[in-house]
């Protein structure tokens, strides 16, 4: 895992509703993700972690809770 913040295209959109606290996401990308107080996913920076670490991240949500956004096009990277 990368330690230092790149600058990344890649947005992180996070659904607290959606989430139910398995930590997956924290433990690929625990620069950009972590678990707040509510047990709820929370974000770190949108720089934490490169752009292909927050999508492994976002993938590995069993509920779909992270949506990755190009921020150069706009569009949806993950869920497709």
């Amino acid at each position: 895992m990368n330690e230092e913040p790149v600058m990344t295209k890649y947005k992180v959109v996070i659904d607290k509703n959606k989430c139910i606290s398995t930590g997956s996401c924290v433990n690929l990308a625990g620069l950009t993700f972590k678990l707040e107080e509510d047990g709820k996913v929370g974000l770190i920076d949108q720089d934490g972690n490169s752009d292909e670490e927050k999508t492994m991240a976002a993938r590995a949500c069993p509920v779909m809770a992270i949506k990755i956004i190009n921020t150069a096009t706009g569009e949806t990277v993950w869920p497709k």
